[in-house]
């Protein structure tokens, strides 16, 4: 019998995956981050809902997305890009995930620490997710009189009182959105001055997540101001962190999407760490010049190797 079944929970079927024991899961509480807000939490499961347990080695064929409960849900399954679970659905909603180390199991109590767990994972991942079937209502925001007139209007081609309201809600939620962003940034650069990267990571994990749909920015961008600091920033505390994997990651992330002080990049002693990676120079060169260019050196090495050799 495994845990759900020990606490009356009905198990989804399907294939069989490793248990944790009951002494790990006593220790769920055992090592929760620091200063994590608690404002959005895992709700009590109940008699009708459904769980699945998995344990997939990285890396994982998962996408997940950040629902309109501020929890983690799946948005993408694909075996192409990763190790997947035929039970996982589009919509599942982790509940419990493992920790950064070790055999503890955190409360998933959000999106940005539960991100910020899979990523820093040494070893494979477990999961309790609740099943959803397929529901995709987390991502989908409440319909009310005003948008139902907004959507007749514009599909008639006109505009009346119904877009307006419409409009003056979706400025009114933009501002609001970047409000909170800009105070989850401010927080996390306070963490990484008080030498806390770990708490500071979930904070840049929300603010991505919280990433507005269908942008467009007074130069026509598709992508908040934000987004690439904050993954430039990401590559700091993964690099400060000794995850020069993810810090390499999050430094491409930043460079695509406009991020160009390159100049910054390649002196910034928070990603020293990042630019041993053997995947660094490769991905800075993709988007700047190369400061040695090394395939000219070694052809020219070998042009002068060859005449001596002739001679």
């Amino acid at each position: 019998m495994n845990v759900l079944q020990q606490r009356g929970l009905k198990v989804a079927a399907g294939r069989q995956v490793v248990p944790r024991s009951a002494p790990v899961l006593q220790q769920l509480h055992s090592r929760q981050l620091p200063q994590l807000p608690r404002a959005q939490t895992t709700q009590a499961p109940t008699q009708a809902d459904e769980f699945i347990e998995v344990d997939l080695d990285k890396p994982l064929g998962i996408k997940f997305g950040r629902g309109n409960d501020g929890g983690p849900y799946v948005i993408t399954v694909d075996p192409n890009i990763g190790n997947v679970d035929e039970r996982i659905q589009p919509g599942d909603k982790i509940v419990k995930v493992s920790a950064s180390f070790g055999g503890d199991v955190w409360d998933a109590q959000n999106y940005g620490q539960t991100m910020y767990a899979i990523r820093t994972r040494n070893g494979s991942v477990y999961m309790m997710l609740k099943k959803n079937y397929g529901d995709m209502s987390a991502f989908e925001d409440d319909m009310d009189e005003s948008e139902k007139m907004y959507k007749k209007e514009r599909s008639g081609g006109n505009y009346g009182i119904g877009t307006k309201e419409v409009q003056e809600k979706n400025y009114i939620a933009r501002k609001e959105n970047e409000r909170k962003r800009r105070e989850l940034f401010d927080d996390a650069l306070a963490k990484v001055k008080q030498g806390d990267p770990q708490s500071a990571l979930i904070d840049y994990e929300n603010i991505i997540a919280m990433e507005p749909r269908n942008y467009v920015g007074d130069n026509f961008s598709r992508i908040t101001p934000i987004y690439k600091v904050t993954q430039y920033n990401m590559a700091c505390c993964y690099s400060m962190l000794g995850q020069t994997d993810e810090a390499v990651k999050c430094i491409d992330r930043a460079m695509n999407a406009g991020f160009d002080n390159y100049d910054q990049i390649r002196k910034d002693k928070n990603l020293e760490e990042m630019r041993k990676n053997p995947k660094f120079q490769p991905t800075l060169d993709k988007y700047d010049e190369p400061v040695i260019n090394w395939n000219a050196i070694k052809a020219t090495f070998g042009f002068w190797r060859k005449k001596e050799d002739d001679i």
